[in-house]
């Protein structure tokens, strides 16, 4: 193939906006209350043995699950068996996983060559020492092979980390506090950045349980407004500068706002012009996008790349920061002294087990053009989708960034928080949202959240026309608005 990269046609930012908030203001469009009775009678009748653990569940684990993109309603579905693009629940129900582990896997579901690596190294090793292994070497210059910006890696154990580790070595390096996010953007669970999750100007809504202290220096702007960015990087300069700008190149939640193309290259002008770091969110697009990751998509280079998921290949402990080598060999590890030094830790990081796997995952991406495989699936569930809108005349936004593919039915997260009732609205929609993930489910597709679909390498034309098919059976049961 002489393709790079997933993405075969970025998608038209502005039309796609005026679309979501197009969907966000008018009536919602759910499914008749009927069909919705018969997709959760799915659940009573075929489910029973998922329902009983988790059930039993909630009396030692909050919710009765806990993963945060399990799909909770009308309850969690506890999964037996993956492999391939498929997985089975404890009652044998099969589903087409269109959830990819939140987006590492690429290839498919317990990928063999890897699955033989990892076998091989607990018989020779064990998955932990404490100490070095020369995996640790090898995955990081496998990584920094594909990415240039990553002169020096360091291992973490998940994407939160990573994040917590860039801004600390953010601050480190420019001796500047302020940190800026894009309104809508996740960039893990830290005290400092539950801040503007989901819905942009939401602020420190969500930061339940942390004193206000802790993310004072966080800031957010507009996903696309590099004009409100460049106002607030000038009103930081006036009190101390801003240490960096984090983002999600391709746009908050994976693309869920989409962001002009020369976006990312406006804000590596903006942080050169006031002497801030970039820093590029990858955990989603690293090896998805590409195996330049979007960095290499956009042509612009960030100071630091934060890596979750896909560092490990769906393996366990798995998060990382790379960049310059002056900025990320402030975070060296050991028991020296004496040096300026941005503290991280932990002690499952760049075990044995994680770096074997990543390693051998990316090895596989490499061989098998894995990226490009399911971004053409992604393209083909997109047109699909997108037909089955338009013949039906729904209200509902489809578009795809390679084998990213989003899904809108409801509009719950592109609510304007200025008008009246916003929140109330919001609520709404959420359930709506929630009904058609459950539907999803009951015809066998498995999402995120029942609003985005990652494609893998695995998911066949034939897998991907007969999941077009069901999405079909499920939108003709929508009451249309009057």
């Amino acid at each position: 193939m002489t393709q790079e990269y997933a993405i075969s046609t970025y998608p038209d930012w502005q039309k796609v906006t005026a679309d979501l908030n197009k969907l966000a203001s008018s009536p919602l469009v759910p499914l008749k209350h009927e069909a919705m009775k018969e997709y959760l009678n799915y659940y009573d009748q075929k489910c029973r043995k998922s329902k009983q653990i988790t059930d039993e569940a909630k009396a030692t684990i909050p919710g009765g699950v806990q993963h945060n993109l399990a799909f909770n309603h009308p309850f969690p579905i506890a999964i037996a068996k993956a492999d391939d693009a498929f997985m089975w629940d404890l009652d044998g129900n099969k589903y087409v996983d269109f959830l990819c582990a939140g987006g590492p896997t690429i290839i498919g579901n317990n990928w063999k060559p890897v699955r033989d690596k990892v076998i091989e190294l607990l018989r020779d090793c064990g998955p932990i020492t404490g100490l070095f292994h020369e995996y640790e070497l090898k995955l990081a210059n496998l990584i920094k092979q594909h990415y240039p910006s990553c002169e020096m890696f360091r291992m973490l154990g998940s994407g939160t980390e990573a994040d917590m580790a860039a801004i600390r070595l953010a601050r480190t390096a420019t001796g500047k506090s302020a940190v800026i996010k894009a309104g809508g953007a996740y960039h893990g669970w830290s005290d400092q950045l539950v801040y503007g999750l989901h819905i942009p100007g939401s602020s420190s809504a969500e930061a339940i349980g942390i004193p206000r202290d802790c993310n004072k220096n966080t800031q957010e702007f507009f996903p696309t407004d590099i004009d409100g960015l460049a106002k607030q990087m000038e009103k930081n300069a006036a009190k101390g500068g801003t240490a960096c700008v984090l983002l999600e190149p391709l746009g908050p939640e994976s693309g869920t706002r989409p962001v002009p193309l020369d976006f990312a290259k406006q804000v590596r002008e903006l942080c050169d012009k006031h002497g801030s770091l970039l820093i590029f969110d990858e955990v989603v697009t690293a090896f998805r996008v590409g195996l330049k990751g979007a960095q290499g998509y956009f042509g612009v280079k960030p100071d630091l790349t934060v890596f979750g998921k896909c560092i490990a290949g769906g393996y366990p402990m798995a998060g990382g920061v790379g960049g310059r080598k002056d900025i990320v060999s402030y975070c060296a590890a050991g028991v020296e002294s004496g040096k300026k030094r941005a503290y991280v830790g932990g002690t499952l990081s760049a075990n044995p087990l994680s770096c074997v796997a990543g390693y051998w995952y990316i090895k596989e991406c490499e061989r098998t053009d894995a990226a490009l495989k399911a971004g053409h699936a992604g393209d083909r569930l997109a047109r699909g989708l997108q037909e089955i809108v338009e013949r039906r005349h729904l209200p509902y936004v489809v578009y795809n960034q390679g084998s990213i593919v989003h899904l809108e039915t409801s509009g719950a997260m592109f609510v304007d928080l200025n008008i009246v009732g916003a929140m109330e609205s919001a609520k709404a929609r959420k359930v709506v949202m929630e009904e058609m993930g459950a539907a999803f489910m009951a015809e066998g597709i498995i999402t995120l959240a029942g609003s985005r679909i990652y494609t893998m390498m695995a998911h066949t034309d034939e897998i991907i026309d007969d999941v077009i098919g069901r999405f079909d059976r499920i939108f003709s049961s929508v009451e249309l608005a009057r």
